[in-house]
């Protein structure tokens, strides 16, 4: 069985956990295979926005606790090339060049919920259930901390990861973690509709840059943020893009960018 699966379909690139009896709980395996497809989906020209979703009842319940028992027999440098891996995958999805949607039902706790943190957009059903439940088991959300801190504040992020209780959607949308509350029967037609939106409003290589400034822009200095993004922005305007799109717009023209 894959345990994950890729499809593309009108632009959109599927990428599905599927490892529903153990409610897709991280294990190296699943890391691997989601690494391999989020690789995949950077150099396949049909794919333009990714949705990141999974089969069964659970989006995501964290870490395998099977394996989590297997690494305390591990040593030190054992454990940081683990870590590493479920770091590389995270940063992979919060600078893929390509907006990441997560498609969240049920639960997404822990590792999950970490998945969850760091793709662009958040579309949950209405009984989704949202949790970094680290400390209640001795553990420590070290590894989503810095993006779920840029993501919704360091207050706001203090609150979710001390008392480790989780959130319904509603919650979460307050508090910005998420975007969207659907239905439960219409979460998989609303995410796709506002992938094939944005598919058709924007211009691919614009979002690209957009997300690459802004995951550089905050861990500079003012000075270098404005330097930063005035060379950004001088290069945007020599783009095949940014000269479609100003023509279109003074010709009153109406672009379909897919």
């Amino acid at each position: 069985m894959e345990l994950v699966q890729y499809a593309v379909k009108g632009n959109v690139c599927t990428i599905t956990m599927n490892r529903p009896e153990k409610r897709n709980a991280l294990d190296p395996e699943l890391i691997g295979a989601l690494k391999e497809a989020f690789s995949r989906a950077e150099s396949d020209d049909q794919a333009k926005v990714i949705v990141l979703n999974a089969n069964g009842e659970a989006f995501c319940a964290g870490a395998d606790l099977e394996y989590l028992q297997r690494l305390q027999q591990f040593t030190y440098e054992e454990n940081l090339a683990d870590s590493n891996e479920l770091k590389n995958l995270f940063r992979q999805i919060y600078t893929h060049p390509k907006v990441v949607i997560a498609q969240v039902q049920g639960h997404a706790l822990a590792g999950g919920c970490g998945l969850v943190s760091v793709c662009d957009f958040c579309f949950a059903s209405v009984d989704a259930r949202f949790g970094y439940t680290e400390v209640k088991i001795g553990f420590v959300p070290a590894l989503v901390m810095w993006f779920l801190v840029r993501r919704i504040g360091e207050g706001r992020a203090r609150q979710l990861l001390l008392t480790g209780t989780p959130i319904d959607a509603k919650e979460a949308y307050g508090l910005g973690l998420i975007n969207c509350v659907c239905d439960k029967k219409m979460l998989e037609q609303d995410t796709l509709s506002f992938a094939r939106s944005i598919i058709r409003a924007n211009s691919s290589q614009a979002m690209k840059t957009t997300k690459k400034l802004l995951a550089n822009m905050q861990s500079l200095t003012m000075e270098d943020a404005l330097t930063l993004a005035a060379e950004t922005n001088a290069r945007a305007r020599d783009t095949a893009d940014c000269r479609r799109g100003i023509s279109a717009f003074l010709n009153k023209e109406k672009i379909d960018w897919k």
